[in-house]
C-alpha cells in the first residue's frame, strides 16, 4: 500500500533532494498547495500573492517508513520557527506546513510538532492544514538538484543540507 505526504519547508528543490535519499519513498513530486486558485505557475507562486506554498508530495510505503519518520526527517532539515522563510528564501510560498491527508496523519503531526517544539527556543510555526489540492510544478523543477548540481543555489544551499542529512 502506498500513502501520500504533502510537506512545505522552504524551497521544494531542497526537500525533493533529501527525500529522494529515503528508503521507502517511491515517488516525489515538487508542486504547489494551499493557495487560492487552480493551476498556479511558478512565476505566480513566486510573487507570494497566490497563497500557495512550494511543497513536495511524497508517495511512500508506510511499512518501510512511517509518516512519523517522514515528519522527523522533515523537521530535521528545515527551521520550523521562521515564519514564511527558510534562510534567504522569503515569502509565504516558503512557509513550513504539513498538509495532512487523513485524521491519522493530523494526529501524528500534532504529536510530532509538540515533540519538536521541545528542541527549539522559539515557537514552531509549522501550519497543520487539511490537504485539498496539489498542483505539479513545471517539469524543469523535477529532480532539479540532480540535474543542476553546479548551479549556485544547489551548491550553496541544497548540497550542504543534503550532506548534513546523510551524515545524521
Amino acid at each position: 500500500m502506498i500513502e501520500k505526504a504533502t510537506l512545505a519547508g522552504g524551497c521544494f528543490w531542497c526537500l525533493e533532494a533529501i527525500f529522494s535519499e529515503v528508503e521507502g519513498v517511491k515517488k516525489i513530486e515538487p508542486g504547489y498547495s494551499g493557495g487560492k486558485f487552480s493551476e498556479p505557475t511558478y512565476e505566480q507562486v513566486c510573487t507570494g500573492t497566490t497563497g500557495h506554498a512550494e511543497v513536495v508530495q511524497i508517495s511512500f510505503e508506510p511499512e518501510v517508513i512511517s509518516f512519523r519518520e517522514l515528519l522527523k526527517i522533515f523537521f530535521s532539515v528545515h527551521n520550523p520557527t521562521t515564519l514564511n522563510r527558510q534562510g534567504e528564501d522569503v515569502g509565504t510560498q516558503y512557509r513550513s506546513a504539513i498538509f495532512y491527508h487523513s485524521e491519522e496523519q493530523k494526529a501524528t503531526a500534532e504529536k510530532v510538532i509538540l515533540e519538536v517544539q521541545q528542541e527549539w527556543d522559539k515557537p514552531v510555526v509549522t501550519e497543520l492544514v487539511s490537504f485539498k489540492e496539489f498542483y505539479v510544478a513545471e517539469k524543469y523543477h523535477h529532480n532539479y538538484f540532480k540535474k543542476n548540481p553546479e548551479q549556485a543555489y544547489c551548491r550553496t544551499v541544497i548540497a550542504p543540507k543534503l550532506k548534513k542529512f546523510k551524515e545524521e
